[in-house]
């Protein structure tokens, strides 16, 4: 059975996603390393993780496989749940592919190495959140949730 899993740490689409996982009668597995609230909700799992690096995403990418979907913005997990089949959203709408994860993950390792090239310590932080992004989040999840169901016949 298809299951939607969510990279819980930092983010900001938690409640859209058990609203539209709930519509469709989805399992969601909501993995974190620890400080969340679980949901009463039947059809989500609150899974924490032992403290460490890259320990909810390990927990995720072990268990991903085709018919899933993943949110998460960790470029290195989406390479892995791609690699596994799964379909990958960031948290604003946008989809990791086969086709872009490549360039992804280049562009990261640019961006880390820009970063720690920087000699004045000036730290870019990112654009804000905005409705807009939590909206096309919702759409792109029911989307990949729809096309999911097709691939799996669920």
């Amino acid at each position: 059975m298809s299951a939607l899993y969510i990279d819980a740490d930092a983010c900001p689409v938690k409640v859209e996603a058990e609203r539209v996982a709930t519509r469709h009668k989805w399992r969601m597995f909501v993995v974190s390393n620890g400080g969340l609230r679980p949901s009463q909700n039947p059809l989500v799992e609150t899974v924490i993780v032992s403290e460490g690096a890259d320990e909810a995403d390990m927990w995720i990418a072990e268990r991903c496989g085709p018919g899933d979907v993943v949110v998460t913005g960790d470029i290195p997990l989406a390479a892995k749940c791609i690699a596994a089949g799964a379909r990958v959203l960031r948290h604003n709408g946008e989809r990791f592919t086969e086709a872009n994860i490549g360039q992804q993950l280049a562009m990261r390792d640019l961006m880390a190495d820009l970063r720690a090239a920087n000699p004045l310590g000036m730290a870019g932080g990112g654009k804000g959140f905005t409705k807009a992004d939590r909206s096309r989040f919702l759409d792109a999840l029911e989307r990949e949730i729809r096309a999911a169901k097709l691939w799996t016949d669920d």
